[in-house]
């Protein structure tokens, strides 16, 4: 897997130089896309996430990052205000991942000088089952995302494999 991230071919020209990952709790689909984000661009580019209300992490979506060699059991999920607080909104692209998400991004675009995309992403949370079927909701949502990621930034397969 590790091989195939290292593909990313865009120009650095046309990337964001600061990418913000946004969903509701900033406990599963957020953190998920910033760490594949990261995994795939490494240094090239500031990565984040934030959520509209603050969550906690989500054991399944460590475990299913952890299938793929990426660990994020150490993110600290946060709200878009302790980001700005933090370290403030610098980022030229939001990706939201949820509708709330989807708004509070737009309202910050009042003066906030950055782009928004909303990639309609399911919330695996909701999904009941055994924990097979529930990890498995889990892996479809990471591998959406891997697949939006390279789409968005630029993968050609081939490259790095």
């Amino acid at each position: 897997m590790r091989a195939a991230l290292e593909g990313l071919t865009q120009p650095r020209a046309s990337r964001p130089q600061a990418v913000l990952f946004a969903c509701g709790l900033n406990s599963i689909r957020s953190p998920m896309a910033a760490a594949l984000l990261k995994q795939m661009l490494g240094s090239s580019l500031y990565v984040g996430s934030a959520g509209v209300r603050k969550g906690e992490l989500d054991a399944f979506a460590v475990a299913a990052m952890e299938e793929i060699g990426i660990d994020i059991h150490a993110h600290r999920p946060m709200t878009f205000e302790e980001l700005d607080d933090l370290e403030g909104l610098n980022f030229d692209l939001i990706v939201t991942l949820a509708p709330e998400a989807h708004h509070k991004a737009l309202e910050l675009t009042r003066t906030l000088a950055a782009e928004v995309e909303y990639w309609p992403t399911a919330d695996p949370s909701a999904i009941e089952g055994s924990r097979e079927q529930r990890l498995d909701a889990y892996r479809d949502v990471r591998d959406m995302l891997t697949r939006r990621i390279k789409e968005r930034f630029g993968w050609r397969t081939g490259v790095n494999e």
